[in-house]
């Protein structure tokens, strides 16, 4: 086995037991063993487990990033961007379910970068701004859209951390009722709620 695929599988195993037991109860011994190696291999490659670790989420935000900035860069109307947001997000939960699980736990180093919560930040900053533009074209105040992207995004991401576990209803569902609820609002919920878009 070369170096980098060594590395890939040092990798691979320590994302497994980091989503499996969190990062407290992981060992580097416990990643060499399931990966067949010396304990020393595992801190040539990364140090210790903190730059396995590190390295893990930093690869899992850099794709739930990319996921969600696709869903938000492809424009069109508020509703259909927060509707492919949500299936961007419920599309990474299903796919890289350990990466998610690894995310939306606590990091062992305070850090105010390269966590879930600062992911989520980023996200509504980026949302914000839509909702500023919309709130000036209805007549709304533009200055609250930080507030109501904040309320937005995290409906989204907690009902994501939600349907991890759940798995049910489907994931174009779960979706539709989330923009049901923030596109109508409760006194206005439609009794079968259906996504505009079908790209999912």
């Amino acid at each position: 086995m070369t170096g980098v695929q060594r590395r890939e599988q040092l990798l691979d195993v320590s994302r497994r037991l980091f989503a499996e037991k969190g990062f407290e109860l992981t060992s580097v011994e416990e990643i060499a063993a399931r990966a067949e190696v010396s304990k020393p291999v595992v801190y040539e490659h990364f140090g210790g487990k903190e730059g396995v670790y590190a390295v893990v989420v930093d690869r899992e935000i850099r794709a739930l990033t990319g996921a969600l900035t696709a869903a938000l860069a492809g424009g069109g109307h508020p509703k259909v961007l927060v509707e492919r947001t949500a299936l961007a997000l419920l599309t990474y939960i299903e796919t890289s379910t350990d990466g998610f699980q690894i995310l939306v736990r606590d990091s062992p180093v305070a850090q105010a970068t390269g966590t879930f919560s600062s992911l989520i930040g980023d996200v509504a900053t980026q949302v914000e701004h839509l909702l500023a533009d919309q709130f000036k074209r209805q007549g709304l105040d533009p200055k609250t859209a930080p507030i109501y992207a904040q309320m937005l995004v995290g409906m989204v991401a907690l009902t994501g951390q939600h349907w991890l576990d759940a798995r049910r209803p489907g994931k174009a569902d779960v979706a539709a009722h989330l923009v049901n609820l923030a596109w109508n609002g409760l006194s206005g919920l439609e009794r079968r709620p259906t996504l505009t878009s079908t790209d999912s």
